[in-house]
């Protein structure tokens, strides 16, 4: 081979060479650089983690008498008695099946309640109450998926007589929920004189915007994780899901002196057969 030819050769493997090196470097910058996104992914749902769970701390009120509703286990709720004095219609969102909270809502409030599930559409019996079941879920916007109706607080409200009332609400929609609140214009919000919510998950931005959107009408008066959801990677979350009830401030007042939070004499797990992982508060 003359000269010329090795110097083609030599040509051609430097410039492999340097393909190959060039691709290597790239594909570990790409690594690097995704593995860096992952890292400030994870240290970012730390931080809204610990904010959520800093604004879902519960806060002393001077006039609240907290009493459950609804199952003795799963599907019960703590909600001020004494503040549901104005109420004129209750809404329950996610009933599959049962509802005593409805129904324990209906027959002592003396009003009506409303009942939306369109997953599972068996009717709740609710002897002496008025209980009305709908076969329809909640959403942020109009919507029929896979043959299911969605529709939202307002579009409700209004079709059941019930725009402009005062309104109690249970809520626990597996989800669903965030987009509906956070969607949901500011009358409707201050129609609602107590809301129990079952959230799920924490780890969301969108998640502190709901709830610091609720804050600024409601009053967090007590919060309980449901026991079927702990778990050991949500720190500061003991559980995925959790129950927060938020009392409207224009009925609930705030006791500036007094001791908020931990678990309360009327709490009871969610699954009576499962360890309890309540969180302790801040």
């Amino acid at each position: 081979m003359n000269r010329r030819a090795w110097m083609i050769v030599a040509a051609v493997l430097i410039v492999v060479v340097g393909l190959v090196v060039r691709n290597q470097i790239k594909v570990y910058s790409n690594r690097a650089s995704r593995a860096a996104e992952q890292r400030a992914r994870e240290t970012k749902g730390v931080s809204v983690a610990q904010s959520l769970f800093e604004a879902l701390q519960p806060v002393a009120l001077a006039n609240c008498e907290l009493v459950r509703f609804g199952e003795a286990h799963d599907g019960g709720y703590l909600m001020c008695a004494n503040l549901l004095a104005d109420v004129q219609s209750g809404y329950s969102y996610g009933i599959a099946g049962y509802d005593k909270w409805g129904c324990d809502m209906s027959t002592t409030l003396q009003v009506r309640v409303h009942q939306y599930d369109c997953f599972d559409t068996t009717q709740p019996a609710c002897p002496g109450g008025d209980t009305v079941f709908h076969a329809e879920c909640i959403a942020d916007r109009t919507k029929v998926e896979n043959g299911r109706e969605f529709d939202t607080f307002l579009n409700q409200f209004a079709r059941n007589g019930d725009a402009g009332k005062r309104l109690v609400m249970k809520i626990d929609v597996e989800g669903a929920e965030w987009d509906a609140f956070l969607h949901a214009p500011e009358e409707v919000l201050d129609q609602l004189e107590q809301i129990a919510v079952e959230f799920h998950w924490a780890h969301d931005e969108k998640y502190l915007q709901v709830v610091e959107r609720l804050k600024k009408h409601f009053h967090v008066a007590h919060l309980h994780v449901n026991n079927f959801s702990c778990i050991d990677h949500l720190a500061p979350f003991t559980g995925w899901a959790y129950e927060v009830l938020f009392v409207h401030k224009r009925v609930g007042v705030q006791d500036p002196s007094g001791a908020a939070g931990g678990i309360h004499p009327l709490d009871a797990p969610n699954n009576p057969d499962a360890p309890d992982c309540q969180m302790a508060p801040l």
